[in-house]
């Protein structure tokens, strides 16, 4: 009894040790390639940062499976190698977009400072908003064997069920662009979570400009995921 006592301890301190890591600052903008096991003992991470702390209701879809489970080891270190490599990319590419590098992924986040935005009971994809998908587009296109998770978001102008439709519509917009240009459709899945998950305080128009946001999660599909566990000798 008494070791089955201190290996709980143990796995509780694991755990606890672990979440600490990810919420620590230095952990969350270190190279994700040292980063290696901590992270991928975590999960759940992605989701958290595509739509904040409480998961809404809306969508087309459960986002875990999308995501799928993170990979740890060594696999997940040589994974974590290609995706560091395509974040720098993305943020020399597109200064103004937040690039946050989570588990497995990439979450790439757009507002107005990033050239990817939308203004009130908006969901055309302007002028601005295309020069810099074009940018990403051929980031995409050097790095086939990922997937690309789109979530539309709004501010809270308008009744709920409104802005659930606008941030399913934002999200098409940016899923179809990408489609129209030369990323496959089976690389991608749309989901929307409406004004239910905002980042920023909706009662200043600052914030209400940056809750009208999409987030891009790329994720490492099966075959880089084979790939990396071949190479690793799992």
């Amino acid at each position: 009894m008494r070791k089955l006592l201190k290996n709980i301890g143990v796995l509780l301190f694991a755990t606890l040790l672990a979440v600490s890591f990810v919420n620590c600052k230095a952990i969350q903008n270190a190279n994700n390639a040292q980063k290696g096991g901590v992270i991928g003992a975590t999960g759940g991470a992605v989701l958290g940062a595509i739509i904040g702390n409480n998961v809404g209701k809306g969508g087309n879809g459960e986002l875990g499976a999308v995501i799928g489970g993170v990979v740890g080891g060594t696999a997940g270190v040589l994974i974590g190698k290609k995706m560091d490599k395509q974040a720098q990319q993305i943020e020399e590419e597109i200064p103004g977009a937040q690039v946050e590098r989570v588990d497995n992924g990439i979450v790439v986040t757009f507002d107005e400072n990033s050239g990817v935005y939308f203004d009130t009971n908006k969901y055309n994809i302007n002028g601005a908003s295309q020069a810099t998908l074009n940018k990403l587009i051929g980031v995409f296109k050097e790095y086939p064997d990922t997937n690309l998770l789109v979530v539309g978001h709004t501010d809270s102008t308008g009744s709920e069920d409104y802005n659930m439709t606008l941030s399913k519509n934002r999200a098409y917009a940016v899923t179809n662009y990408l489609t129209q240009n030369g990323i496959g459709q089976g690389r991608l899945t749309t989901n929307w979570f409406g004004e239910t998950q905002p980042l920023h305080d909706n009662a200043t128009a600052e914030g209400r400009a940056k809750n009208r946001r999409v987030n891009i999660a790329i994720l490492p599909n099966e075959k880089m995921i084979e790939d990396a566990k071949v190479e690793a000798g799992n």
